[in-house]
């Protein structure tokens, strides 16, 4: 590092964000993540004992993955490199590892290499990594806020250990916030700010367990606030609310959080919790979630979850796609939380769903018969000299319009797939279709 770098970085830390300057730099000031980080536990005797494997930290956006691998960097005796797969390449690794096999030969010291935000890798870029990991040439830290078993290549995963890390608790934000208020030399103690323990819990819960936003929050406000007649900084509520307008969801449209709560939605819905599934409903929209794919989810759920015990639910739901794809958004909430208390009310059978899956199964795994004689069509060219259609009966000849005959191919003569509940409607349905058995 020559002058001019080295003069660059201490402006660059000096001029960093609160968030980035109040990053812990031992064990002992991590706040939060005691079940990965307290004394007792094998992360915490780890870096303790400069003895890290490979490891990846996955975990919602600000609580912690980058504070860790600092603490890390700062505690070992490895050379200690970083980048973000958000800028690098394949060839900033092949820089990396040629460096590492040199730091090696030349000192035997091993190299941690830590990666932010790995699941931007691509497959290609990740294999790349497997040999060196696997030869002890780096050492892996991975950052990611998404589902490692869905984004990080498997042969990577099973040479490392994944800590779940989980979002921060109201009372570590306010801890954290009282540091940085207090702190002269890296936070804003030398403004002499105070603020109300009302505004830092409101920072701190409006945060959503993001200690990134809570600090940017609080930093917005000394930075942006007049000292009062006595020269203090003084942050209230009203003050806090300015600089952290909107709770902070944790939405990501392309991740875990997207999927987690359409899960949760599409449960709460099919198990019959109106509340709930409103709630869900909320939490999305305030995301910012396409309201057309709700919509569609819940045409699929009027069938799957609700259907014969409810014909009606899948009419609500095609009308509720209608009506929201052609009025938009503030009012197809309105139309969105009317479709959706009503199919989470219904009655539920997944029967039509169940009907169609086995017979999915045995159209699959038997071979495919001829269809009946007397089904088959008599009325294209030559179909009747051929016997198509000779002995059907038809059904409104008949008292209550239906009669016996076969319909199902041999093979599959007295197969059951659909199995009507007897709920709501459903049960008129059932029994219907007994009555009908009776007359047989």
């Amino acid at each position: 590092m020559d002058l001019f770098e080295y003069m660059r970085n201490q402006e660059m830390e000096s001029s960093a964000p609160l968030a980035s300057r109040m990053r812990p730099t031992t064990l002992e000031e991590v706040v939060g993540q005691e079940h990965i980080v307290a004394k007792d536990k094998m992360l915490y005797r780890a870096i303790k004992a400069d003895r890290l494997s490979s490891v990846i930290f996955y975990g919602p956006p600000g609580c912690g993955k980058t504070t860790l691998a600092k603490v890390i960097a700062g505690s070992t005796s490895a050379e200690f490199t970083q980048i973000n797969a958000t800028a690098a390449g394949k060839k900033d690794m092949e820089q990396v590892v040629e460096k590492a096999k040199k730091t090696m030969g030349m000192y035997q010291k091993k190299t941690i290499l830590f990666i932010d935000e790995i699941h931007r890798f691509n497959k290609g870029q990740q294999d790349y990594l497997l040999p060196f990991v696997e030869d002890g040439t780096i050492t892996l830290i991975g950052a990611t806020t998404e589902n490692p078993y869905f984004e990080v290549n498997g042969a990577l995963l099973s040479r490392s250990i994944i800590f779940e890390l989980k979002s921060l608790e109201v009372s570590d934000i306010k801890k954290l916030l009282q540091r940085a208020l207090s702190n002269e030399e890296k936070g804003l103690g030398a403004f002499q700010a105070q603020a109300d323990d009302e505004a830092l819990e409101f920072l701190a819960d409006v945060a959503n367990g993001d200690a990134r936003s809570a600090l940017t929050a609080l930093e917005l406000g000394v930075m942006t606030t007049q000292p009062d007649q006595d020269g203090i900084i003084h942050i209230t509520k009203e003050i806090a609310s300015e600089c952290i307008q909107k709770r902070i969801v944790k939405y990501d449209k392309d991740g875990d959080s997207h999927f987690d709560t359409i899960s949760a939605f599409i449960k709460s819905v099919r198990g019959s919790d109106p509340d709930a599934a409103v709630y869900y409903l909320a939490r999305m929209l305030y995301a910012g979630e396409d309201i057309k794919f709700i919509a569609r989810r819940l045409m699929i759920l009027a069938s799957e979850d609700v259907g014969n015990a409810d014909p009606y639910a899948l009419t609500v739901a095609v009308s509720c796609a209608q009506a929201v794809e052609r009025i938009g958004m503030p009012e197809a909430q309105i139309v969105l939380s009317q479709a959706v208390c009503y199919l989470a009310s219904a009655p539920k059978s997944n029967a039509a769903y169940m009907a169609i899956e086995k017979a999915s199964q045995a159209v699959e795994k038997t071979k495919t018969d001829s269809i009946p004689v007397h089904l088959q069509d008599a009325h294209y060219k030559g179909a009747a000299r051929l016997g198509h259609g000779i002995g059907y009966q038809y059904a409104h000849d008949f008292p209550q319009h239906y009669v016996k005959q076969q319909y199902l191919p041999d093979s599959l003569v007295g197969s059951k797939f659909y199995h009507p509940t007897q709920i709501g409607y459903e049960k008129k349905i059932y029994d219907h279709l007994k009555e009908l058995e009776d007359l047989d």
